[in-house]
């Protein structure tokens, strides 16, 4: 969620600081700050509010240092306000810190301080961190910054992504991460750190990842990788950055929202590419090929993840088991931790997250593999967390994504779940080979009939605009589309800050049909399949009801055409890749609804793109 940029080397720390900073924008963030080191001392500026606000409070200030942080707050304890935003520093002022995560023990770390002497000016628990690692190293003896660091992580219970500035220490940063992403780009002669590799991209390629319960401790010219419980120094894995800087910019597009729904055909197409055999058209799964006999001997596969990912995850659900015939489960990450689920040695669990870094399935992810289960990821970040932390996985090279709403990553998860239930139903022998063939050429067309939606956006755009007043909206879908309608409505309320709700059609008599009338905007997700003649009574309902229906339709449904209010229409298509193109009009109606509303498309109010904590 919040966002953390160092730097310590040979150049003017502050307009990287700065640079960093807006590139991590997009994970949502309520204030700012830098630290700067100038002069025997930390000198530290933080505002409420945008990043822009705070380089406009700093302009008369002097901001020339070889060593600096910087952070962008999403607050949890205590009100986003000048005093609670990052950094922190403690009591002396000897310590200044920026973090990431939660200490959830840090009310009694509080009142333990306090009984010590120890004052605070604010409500973060990070400020408790802070005076925790000056307490350290104060009473210790020979206890330099690093030991008391260390010394302060062992009694914490939480997250943290943190770097640690000490007065004392100038020429030095100190680094350590636990369940909170942090990386550190290496340079020549200087050193960059992030919560994530967009705010170094432009300087090194180089880069190691953190991995739980690693301190680093950094110079100019030095790097040296301990961990908290260990003095022993280890050697970090240096990995290579495949990111560009041409990623992380709009290209001429007015939001990167809709930058990302227009390179749907591109990510889709880079998510098949390599994955099926062009002259047999039998799937490849490179990720998985060591643990196939494990997955193909699994009596149960559980998904797990959360929000966009869970309703990918839905669909996943509905063709594993209609294909491969195994039974599945698709549980909300930040609920299957808690329940104390069932979970066998002989389950497969597949852990979905776009960042990779989503505390929830992180969460999930341990539980799992202390039960014994395989665990398997599909995540968009090489180097993340998921992709560290599973037994085996898939990248869906979906490319780096800054809108909040995700979109072009849902499309890549769904391609990777249908490639995955493709290959386990060929090897189960549960697909016969005119099906099998049939589902792969309408999957590897996808990518050009995406394109013949997306030449229609500015229809879309019209009807948007029509609806832009309403306060709530409902969307209705049966089968594959199902959860199509509960991601529609999810984009809507995300951006647009509509009240949407997703339901199966067929529920629509056990409650929601109270809410229909003549105000109240019904998307009905009606492409032609299985369930088609079911869905059609569903809209004479609601239009016996006075309700306005907006209907995803297939191309050439003439008898729905002129049964709905509007329609939005997608190509013939196969069921199974049907959610593939149902789900693009439904990307660009919410976000052409929040345009209309002059709502911030990229940084919807209250919401991270990474969700690192819990």
């Amino acid at each position: 969620m919040c966002g953390i940029v160092g730097y310590i080397g040979s150049k003017n720390a502050y307009p990287i600081l700065i640079k960093g900073l807006q590139r991590l924008e997009y994970r949502g963030y309520d204030s700012s700050g830098v630290a700067l080191y100038q002069h025997d001392k930390i000198n530290v500026f933080k505002k409420k509010g945008k990043v822009s606000e705070l380089e406009n409070f700093c302009t008369e200030e002097e901001t020339y240092t070889n060593v600096g942080i910087a952070h962008t707050r999403w607050a949890t304890h205590g009100e986003p306000n000048d005093i609670n935003a990052h950094p922190h520093q403690s009591m002396n002022g000897t310590f200044t810190i920026i973090h990431n995560g939660i200490i959830e023990n840090y009310e009694k770390l509080k009142n333990d301080l306090a009984a010590k002497g120890f004052t605070f000016y604010g409500q973060t628990d990070s400020e408790v961190l802070a005076n925790l690692i000056e307490y350290m190293y104060n009473e210790g003896e020979h206890v330099n910054a690093e030991l008391a660091v260390r010394m302060a992580l062992s009694r914490v219970v939480g997250a943290y992504g943190l770097v640690v500035m000490c007065k004392n220490e100038p020429e030095q940063l100190i680094a350590a991460r636990k369940s909170s992403p942090l990386a550190i780009g290496i340079g020549d002669g200087e050193y960059y750190l992030a919560s994530d590799a967009t705010p170094m991209i432009e300087y090194t390629k180089s880069v190691v990842y953190l991995n739980d319960k690693d301190v680093a401790i950094i110079t100019k010219n030095s790097f040296t990788l301990k961990t908290v419980d260990n003095d022993a120094a280890i050697t970090p894995e240096v990995q290579q950055l495949e990111l560009s800087v041409g990623e992380l910019e709009k290209n001429g597009y007015d939001h990167f929202m809709l930058k990302e729904i227009f390179e749907q055909p591109k990510t889709i197409t880079d998510t098949l590419r390599g994955r099926i055999d062009p002259a047999t058209k039998e799937v490849f799964l490179g990720g998985l090929t060591e643990v196939m006999p494990r997955i193909l001997d699994a009596q149960r596969v559980v998904i797990i993840a959360c929000g966009t990912s869970w309703h990918a995850a839905l669909i996943g659900e509905y063709l594993i088991e209609e294909y491969a015939q195994i039974p599945v489960e698709v549980e909300y990450a930040s609920e299957y931790r808690y329940r104390k689920p069932i979970i066998r040695e002989n389950d497969v669990v597949i852990a979905i997250s776009q960042s990779g870094e989503t505390a929830d399935t992180l969460a999930a992810i341990g539980l799992a593999k202390e039960k014994g289960a395989l665990v398997l990821g599909i995540c968009n970040v090489v180097g993340s967390s998921v992709a560290r932390e599973t037994h085996a996985g898939i990248y869906t090279h979906a490319g780096v994504e800054i809108g909040v709403a995700s979109t072009k990553a849902f499309t890549a998860q769904v391609t990777v779940l249908t490639l995955i239930a493709l290959h386990l139903a060929r090897k189960h022998q549960t697909i016969n080979n005119e099906r099998y063939f049939s589902i792969i050429d309408d999957l590897m067309c996808i990518p050009g009939k995406v394109e013949s939606i997306l030449l229609k956006h500015l229809a879309i755009k019209t009807i948007a605009e029509k609806y832009s007043e309403a306060s709530n909206a409902l969307y209705l879908g049966r089968g594959y589309l199902f959860p199509v309608a509960l991601e529609g409505a999810l984009k809507l309320k995300e951006i647009s800050y509509i009240h949407a709700e997703g339901y199966a059609a067929g529920e629509m008599k056990h409650g929601p049909i109270a809410l229909i009338d003549s105000n109240l905007p019904v998307v009905v997700v009606a492409a032609k399949d299985r369930y088609y003649e079911k869905v059609v009574s569903n809209i004479q309902e609601v239009k016996a009801r006075k309700g306005n229906i907006i209907a995803v339709i297939t191309e050439g449904d003439n008898a729905l055409r002129n049964m709905v209010a509007d329609i939005m229409e997608i190509p013939a298509c196969d069921e199974v890749v049907t959610p593939l193109l149902a789900v693009i009009p439904l990307q660009l109606f919410a976000y052409y609804v929040a345009l209309a509303r002059g709502c911030d498309v990229d940084q919807p109010r209250n919401l991270a793109k990474s969700v690192t904590v819990e």
